[in-house]
């Protein structure tokens, strides 16, 4: 692979304008595909084997009226009760709407000043256009709206809408143009990584949009794509123009440097983008469809980035020349200072007294992560919106009119052909006097008579930690065989679990891949496990950190949430996924400079403070750029963007400082040789790929003429 990185970077750097013009066509296709034949977005959490899936599935085959979507209206007179005829008109249009099957009576609330309307639609939310369909449903209580009422839209599929505002991504982008210009000292070399990344980035959301086309993509997956894609290319491409200015200060032509660059550094990208895809695809194990797909959207986004820091990166830096370099040094043709006295310093001061450092930092990171012993996942919903959105002002009114427990009914689905019909009395009865249960609906019977479901209000809001045990209570001491419970908050308590159930095989098989993908990588058994141990400790302190920010409500307020909240059930499996997969990027970019310093010169402890006096500013100014972009990003509204970023942001920040810095050159020094023992049958067998770049190519004895430009 190095001598075809090598071959590729240098026919790139000669012949820029046509890898340039080439990755211009491809963006520019793409995207015209994307906006041709595109699909939308949607959200789809089919559960497999759990009972409100199964209550679904029935509700589906013999209710069809009852198994599409649903969207709620909930009318609020100002002053007064709310205008009856009004509301008899809204009604009739909301049942003129595209693939609607029936409007719910409207239903009053006890003083007569709110009223509720359900709106059950014939397809499932996977086949309307939420926004599309939130606007016909604006239109169709217009009426209502002129008659002075306050109208706000609730359910599946308003809250399936999505707004990106491309805010948090400005962030991240402007941030980490003051990053590289500060860390550079030139705007020909601080913009390329970005130019690279966003060339990347372009390439494969355009290829998740039309991924949509084919099969349901995740409302988020986009975001998550692009706030993981934009992170990850900065890096990647920062990586191979560090390693080229090293060239040019070794007195390499500009395009020998940025071939040697690609073959070494190029190849630490594409395994650690490796790393990360492999982490990534631990998402499947989830069997989750909505987790699948933002592991494989994520994955394209990764993939593009890192094929654009290895063909585009290489181009346009042969385009570049020496302008990479600040302008005193171009016109001086003084050397480029590439390593780190201070980071060298640092690093052998920690080897020479690992011990304390070493269990310094362990309590640190220890104490980060002790509050997510008491952390609380549960999906999020209408209520951790902001203030101002309309299915937050919804949840509020119907909260206030009706109970909390209205704004997640339970849905009892009963199959009479395994319970008889003239059980259903009783079964209502044994309902309604269920602990936590505030009121029961008359059973609803199928046009077939085969089939009967019964709406149960439960006294708590989805969010409550009292709903889980309700369900429970229900499932065990109501429901005879042949019935299950469904509806929003028996799908949350479902689906906390079946994440709960698959976390640990999730981490089983990205930490066991990783582990034998870094063992051939670097011939070792111990530097593998050593890595594998520092990632699963900056995770925990980010889910610690995540827990008292959220859950305790250290900082919730500050960052637009209305009030304490969960932590997502999607973050524990999505945040080490992809948090897995960013620090094993740190820990290649580290180990490759220190094994290649270690094959050098035999030295096992110096080796570790070379190759971090070598990366340590690199990596210092990636994990700066990554912090900013995940910053950026926890000023989404959408919750689980807004904790993946905080959650990224942490552990990114820790691994680049106390990992990096501290237990990494600790650790290794106290191992001293043993950090490169591999038995020697695993030797004998396992391929010897270089990724250290012990084995660049060959230099071209001639040198070769820089590419004009204008």
């Amino acid at each position: 692979m190095s001598r075809l990185l090598y071959r590729l970077g240098k026919a790139a750097a000669l012949r820029p304008w046509r890898f340039i013009a080439a990755w211009l066509a491809i963006v520019a296709v793409l995207a015209g595909l994307a906006g041709v034949a595109g699909g939308a977005l949607h959200d789809n959490y089919t559960l497999e084997g759990t009972g409100s899936q199964q209550a679904t599935d029935l509700l589906e085959e013999r209710f069809p009226a009852l198994s599409g979507a649903d969207a709620r209206v909930v009318v609020h007179a100002r002053s007064g009760a709310v205008d009856q005829a009004a509301l008899a008109a809204a009604t009739g249009e909301l049942r003129e709407m595209p693939h609607v099957s029936v409007v719910d009576p409207p239903v009053p609330s006890a003083d007569g000043t709110t009223a509720l309307m359900t709106v059950r639609y014939s397809v499932p939310v996977t086949e309307l256009e939420p926004g599309e369909t939130l606007d016909l449903l604006r239109s169709a209580t217009h009426g209502l709206s002129d008659a002075g009422h306050q109208v706000e839209f609730g359910g599946q599929v308003p809250e399936n809408v999505t707004a990106p505002s491309g805010v948090a991504e400005a962030i991240g982008v402007g941030a980490a143009l003051v990053i590289l210009l500060l860390a550079f000292g030139s705007v020909v070399a601080a913009g390329l990584p970005l130019v690279v990344a966003l060339a990347g980035l372009g390439a494969g959301v355009s290829g998740i949009t039309l991924l949509a086309a084919v099969t349901d993509v995740a409302t988020t997956a986009p975001t998550l794509a692009t706030m993981v894609g934009l992170g990850v290319g900065i890096d990647y491409a920062l990586l191979v123009l560090t390693r080229h200015r090293e060239g040019m200060a070794e007195g390499l032509t500009v395009p020998e440097s940025v071939a040697r660059a690609n073959a070494t550094a190029g190849q630490s990208v594409i395994f650690a983008g490796c790393t990360v895809l492999l982490a990534l695809c631990g998402l499947v194990l989830s069997g989750i469809p909505v987790f699948m797909t933002m592991g494989f959207t994520t994955g394209l986004v990764v993939t593009t980035t890192m094929l654009s820091a290895v063909t585009l990166l290489p181009a346009v830096l042969g385009l570049a020349g020496r302008r990479v370099l600040r302008r005193r040094d171009r016109a001086a043709g003084a050397r480029i200072v590439v390593e780190s006295p201070r980071i060298r310093r640092w690093a052998e001061h920690v080897g020479r007294r690992p011990w304390p450092w070493l269990l310094a930092a362990s309590v640190l990171m220890l104490a980060l992560a002790a509050p997510a012993l008491g952390m609380r996942t549960w999906p999020s919903d209408a209520s951790s919106e902001p203030a101002s959105n309309t299915v937050r002002q919804a949840y509020d009114l119907t909260a206030d009119a009706y109970g909390p427990g209205a704004n997640g009914p339970l849905a009892v689905a009963v199959d009479l052909t395994k319970v008889e019909r003239g059980a259903l009395p009783g079964l209502g009865e044994r309902l309604a006097a269920t602990d936590g249960v505030t009121d029961v609906a008359p059973p609803r019977l199928s046009g077939g008579g085969d089939a009967a479901v019964i709406m149960v209000t439960p006294e708590y809001g989805p969010q409550d930690e009292r709903v889980t045990g309700l369900v429970d209570r229900i499932r065990a001491d109501v429901l005879p065989p042949g019935s299950e419970i469904t509806g929003l908050t028996a799908a949350y308590v479902d689906l906390s679990r079946t994440l709960s159930d698959r976390l640990w095989p999730v981490i089983g098989a990205v930490v066991a891949t990783s582990f034998l993908m870094l063992m051939i990588v670097f011939r070792s058994v111990l530097a593998p496990l050593k890595a594998a141990a520092m990632n699963l400790l900056s995770i925990g302190a980010a889910y610690g950190v995540l827990t008292a920010v959220f859950q305790w409500g250290w900082g919730a307020e500050l960052l637009g949430l209305p009030h304490s909240v969960p932590v997502s059930s999607f973050i524990l499996l999505l945040l080490f996924a992809v948090l897995f997969g960013v620090s094993m990027d740190y820990e290649v970019f580290l180990l490759s400079r220190v094994r290649e310093a270690w094959l050098r010169s035999g030295d096992a402890r110096g080796s570790v403070s070379t190759g971090l006096a070598a990366t340590g500013r690199v990596i210092s100014s990636a994990a700066m750029i990554m912090v900013a972009v995940f910053l950026g990003f926890a000023a989404d509204p959408g919750l689980v963007v807004k904790q993946m970023g905080v959650g990224l942001a942490v552990a990114v920040a820790l691994d680049a400082t106390v990992v990096r810095l501290v237990l990494v050159p600790a650790t290794m020094s106290l191992l001293g040789r043993a950090n490169w023992w591999l038995p020697r049958p695993l030797a004998r067998i396992l391929p010897d790929i270089g990724v250290h770049g012990g084995s660049a190519p060959p230099a071209v004895p001639e040198r070769e003429p820089e590419p004009s430009r204008a």
